[in-house]
């Protein structure tokens, strides 16, 4: 495998002779390069700084994340289903123990990604698994490095098995998408990324085009977003983070959220 580099802000992965000056990633209105300027960092420094850590929210999922946090700090979502088990998004490293622990659990049939912060080393993820990517094609432009396991999807949904769907949401960007999951909960759970941002006081979900810079959405397109989830039945929710959990009274919390956003 060629040489590459690691973009410190978002875990974005690049060709070391192909990267460019600045990340296109946080160079996007949607993400930032800091004050201190555009910094990268190699695998090697990465697996010697950082760790990876796995905890069961269920008995049919799991979080991957790296510790001490890296970029942005998303983390990675493991379903574990009947019929293969699908990987929500990814975390920007990948170590044997990790291997071995999603290998011991019957693998990966799929990763699929809530929107372009979380590609970061995909490729790698997919080589190893031997599964599909599946990313929106209206996202495709934001790819920075193509492989032979990406699969491009249209359309407003995208059924996998065990009646899991990925359903296009858009806003935040327009392929922005979430794994809909009806055996984790009674009316079934929405695997999120940040297309939906839960408040650390766990009673209002915001919907923006750029968390980081405070971009919104406008009138319109929240509405478009807001009548998108009328449609999805839900009453669990799991985000980008753990502190992005919430179990109860999750449309209630979402209806009262979208009133007040289009207020």
């Amino acid at each position: 495998m060629k040489e590459q580099i690691i973009c410190s802000t978002c875990g974005t992965y690049y060709p070391a002779d192909q990267a460019p000056k600045l990340c296109v990633i946080c160079s996007d209105e949607r993400q930032y390069i800091p004050e201190t300027g555009q910094s990268w960092t190699k695998t090697q420094d990465l697996h010697r700084k950082h760790s990876i850590k796995l905890n069961k929210l269920h008995e049919r999922l799991y979080e991957i994340e790296i510790n001490p946090i890296f970029a942005i700090g998303q983390r990675a979502l493991l379903v574990l289903s009947d019929e293969g088990n699908v990987l929500w998004d990814c975390i920007p490293m990948l170590d044997e123990l990790t291997i071995e622990f999603i290998r011991s659990k019957g693998g990966l049939k799929a990763i699929a990604f809530s929107h372009p912060h979380y590609y970061s080393n995909m490729n790698e993820w997919a080589s190893v698994f031997d599964c599909p990517v599946f990313i929106h094609n209206n996202d495709a432009e934001h790819i920075m490095v193509k492989g032979p396991h990406i699969h491009l999807w249209q359309g407003d949904e995208l059924p996998l098995w065990d009646g899991m769907k990925i359903l296009l949401i858009g806003g935040h960007f327009e392929g922005s998408s979430i794994l809909h999951v009806p055996f984790l909960s009674k009316e079934g759970t929405i695997i999120c990324g940040d297309t939906l941002f839960l408040s650390p006081s766990k009673k209002h979900f915001s919907v923006f085009r750029s968390f980081p810079n405070r971009i919104p959405l406008s009138q319109p397109e929240m509405l478009r977003v807001k009548q998108r989830f009328e449609s999805i039945p839900f009453d669990s929710f799991y985000g980008y983070i753990k502190t992005q959990n919430l179990q109860e009274n999750v449309k209630a919390v979402f209806a009262g959220s979208m009133k007040k956003n289009l207020s």
